[in-house]
């Protein structure tokens, strides 16, 4: 008994001194998706800012494939030591788990929340030849041609899948899903008239609508973006309605509490910097930040949306 009872004093001793330690090497922060995408715009100015802070260099790795699941395995199989982290995205965290079938990992389980980043909306674009200037006109439009408008996404169970699917279910319309082998043909088509809207970035769709060859009609975040105050949110004509992207960072289950807490420490810091603030401006980025424990709840509670959105679109992922 005794024995064990050293062991453990030991165990949480040599856990403790690692974390004041901490970090004495380089540090892996996994973006599970390729190069270039929105994961990107947050993963290279935090871990510039977290090489700064920390002393150690944060080295940002891409691992795409499966949803974004590769990644997120390969965060959950690593050692539980701080130097391995994972900037995932409401997809991994909240959605692939209703959406796959067999999940090579478990958002709960295998994760130790490290903090909330940053939440940013879908908008809703259209063709502008399209005779709708409002979200209250598309709907009404969709209803009188029901089931000739169509919308495109980045594929099955992607956001803007979900975000098209429950817009359907809420307002009551007949319209069709395109889906595409990603985001960039998804509004290439719908530049070109092929579909009648979409759901999209703002840092892809901004230039489109500044020029004119988009319109758009509002915002997929429960209020409006503070970035686009001028752009209704969806949920002025459909409360309730509110299907955001968002980014946090996780380690993987068993990292040591003070090291979670001195990455959230840096990381909200990084989170209040004007320039920091600025810099995600050009995709409507809202910096949120907050404690690990709420960071925790807010995916619990996620999984549990989505799981009634997915159900409701239902999307399916072989």
């Amino acid at each position: 008994m005794y024995r064990v009872m050293i062991a453990a004093a030991l165990a949480g001793a040599s856990a403790f001194a690692n974390a004041q330690a901490y970090p004495t090497k380089p540090i892996r922060l996994v973006v599970p998706y390729p190069a270039g995408g929105g994961g990107d715009l947050l993963a290279r100015p935090l871990a510039q800012r977290l090489t700064e802070t920390l002393g150690q260099q944060v080295i940002v790795e891409n691992r795409g494939g499966a949803g974004g699941n590769l990644g997120m395995e390969l965060v959950a199989k690593s050692p539980p030591d701080g130097y391995t982290l994972a900037l995932g995205l409401t997809a991994q965290y909240a959605v692939n788990p209703s959406l796959y079938p067999k999940l090579s990992y478990d958002p709960v389980k295998d994760f130790a929340p490290v903090s909330l980043l940053v939440r940013n909306p879908y908008v809703l674009s259209v063709h502008p030849t399209l005779p709708a200037r409002s979200v209250k006109e598309l709907i009404a439009l969709a209803k009188a041609r029901a089931g000739q408008l169509a919308f495109s996404s980045a594929g099955n169970g992607s956001g803007a899948h979900l975000c098209g699917e429950i817009m359907k279910t809420m307002a009551g319309i007949k319209i069709v899903h395109v889906p595409y082998k990603g985001a960039a043909p998804a509004m290439t088509d719908l530049i070109a008239g092929q579909v009648q809207f979409s759901f999209l970035s703002w840092r892809a769709s901004g230039p489109h609508v500044k020029s004119g060859r988009l319109r758009a009609l509002g915002v997929s975040t429960a209020n409006r973006s503070p970035a686009l105050p001028d752009l209704p949110a969806i949920a002025e004509t459909l409360p309730g309605y509110d299907l955001p992207v968002w980014y946090g960072v996780a380690a993987p289950a068993g990292t040591p509490r003070e090291i979670i807490a001195r990455l959230n420490a840096e990381i909200l810091r990084m989170l209040a910097t004007p320039d920091f603030r600025q810099r995600m401006e050009v995709d409507a980025a809202e910096p949120i930040g907050g404690t690990p424990e709420q960071f925790g709840d807010y995916i619990r509670s996620e999984i549990v949306k989505y799981a009634k959105v997915v159900k409701e679109s239902g999307a399916k992922i072989d």
